[in-house]
């Protein structure tokens, strides 16, 4: 007799597992983004005094977390498969608690970088709780429970910002660090002692492998995947050659509160993208996700050039708001693009492939920001964003599939 998929234990207690990874997801990608609208004020604290150089440091400080995630996430991903999602998720909470708090003790820009470094090798709670999520739930539970934690991860995404607004008037900016990483230990804790995985099937002894499938031998027409998986990459790079610059920009305007205005300015494009993703997924179920995909890069592209010219911190806020909806429908409909595109066999591997390219973005994007605002302008960030946002929107026209491959 077969067992029941998935098992008692997780039947269980897969309510309380969602809890503490809604939990542990919100807190950690809240330690990531926090210190966005104050990193070039602690670069600048850290001994960096030339403002080209503060604006660079800045876009490698906030890339380097993104480039050794990017690297060591298939290997955390093999490990769990091996020896439990749990454990994996024990290992990033503490991994990032320590992290963070080593961030606060930085005494110069090196240290800062390699801390940031040591936070993306050691991270990936949110994705290793995505994955136990969907592996310990209920058949008829998945979707929701998937829903409930995509939320507590845009949650993050939005108080991120804005809580790293708040706080390092309050308390300081190495205080920010320890108090993130003493909640992060608290992630820790709960996974620790209520988090409960139920044991994997064990292959038996002398039981043949299953053969190693080649993904990309299994899919028909490889271009769509192709040109997704480039999409995916610049947007991110898109967003993010923005994010780290704000602050500096903000300052250029002669903002007040300049930390608190630039948490809510970035806070601003989360927020929209959460109101907008649900509606343009509806949307892009209607009219076809190839044509959304397009038109809200083309929306953004737009919205790109007046944020190159605002004389205001508020102008530069609605702005941003307005390009945080068009950016809502993006990662969605290119993971939509991508499920429809290839066999059952291999969705769940090429949607990994489309994380790594973000990842690849959200790398290169803060560094080029950071090269390009320091040596040649803020506006120019913005102007060459707003020319690789339309260049994809119109590579993508020119790829497009027939009318039946769109929906």
């Amino acid at each position: 007799m077969t067992c029941p998929s998935p098992p008692p234990l997780a039947e269980a207690h897969w309510k309380r597992n969602l809890v503490v990874c809604v939990f542990g997801a919100f807190t950690t990608i809240v330690a990531m983004t926090l210190l966005l609208p104050f990193l070039p004020l602690y670069v600048e604290h850290l001994g960096v005094s030339d403002p080209a150089a503060i604006v660079q440091w800045s876009g490698v400080a906030f890339g380097a977390t993104f480039l050794s995630a990017a690297l060591t996430a298939p290997l955390w991903g093999r490990l769990g498969d091996r020896y439990g999602r749990k454990l994996m998720l024990i290992r990033a909470s503490l991994g990032m608690a320590i992290a963070m708090s080593l961030i606060g003790l930085a005494e110069n820009i090196y240290q800062l970088v390699g801390l940031r470094l040591l936070a993306g090798l050691l991270g990936g709670y949110a994705s290793g709780a995505t994955i136990l999520v969907a592996t310990q739930t209920p058949n008829a539970r998945t979707g929701w429970a998937l829903g409930m934690l995509s939320s507590g991860i845009m949650a993050g995404n939005l108080a991120g910002p804005l809580i790293g607004g708040l706080l390092p008037p309050l308390i300081g900016i190495r205080t920010t660090f320890f108090l993130a990483g003493g909640v992060i230990f608290l992630t820790f804790l709960a996974t620790l002692f209520l988090m409960k995985e139920a044991p994997r099937p064990r292959l038996q002894p002398g039981a043949a492998k299953a053969p190693a499938i080649r993904p990309w031998d299994l899919i028909a027409d490889k271009k769509p995947v192709l040109t997704m998986l480039v999409v995916a990459c610049l947007v991110m790079f898109s967003i993010m050659s923005i994010e780290p610059i704000i602050t500096v920009y903000l300052t250029e305007l002669h903002t007040e509160n300049v930390t608190l205005m630039a948490g809510l300015v970035m806070s601003a494009t989360a927020l929209a993208s959460v109101l907008s993703a649900s509606r343009i997924g509806k949307l892009a179920d209607r009219v076809g996700h190839w044509e959304v995909v397009i038109g809200c890069l083309s929306a953004a592209a737009l919205l790109l050039i007046p944020q190159a010219f605002v004389s205001h911190a508020w102008q530069l806020l609605l702005l941003r708001f307005l390009m945080g909806i068009a950016l809502g429908g993006l990662l969605p409909c290119i993971a939509a693009i991508i499920r429809h595109s290839v066999p059952d066999a291999v969705a769940g591997r090429m949607l990994g492939y489309s994380t790594s390219c973000q990842y690849i973005g959200q790398v290169l994007g803060p560094l080029t920001g950071g090269y390009l605002g320091g040596h040649f302008g803020m506006p120019v960030v913005f102007v060459v964003t707003c020319m690789l946002m339309a260049g994809c929107a119109l590579g993508m026209l020119m790829m497009r599939p027939g009318i039946a491959a769109s929906h």
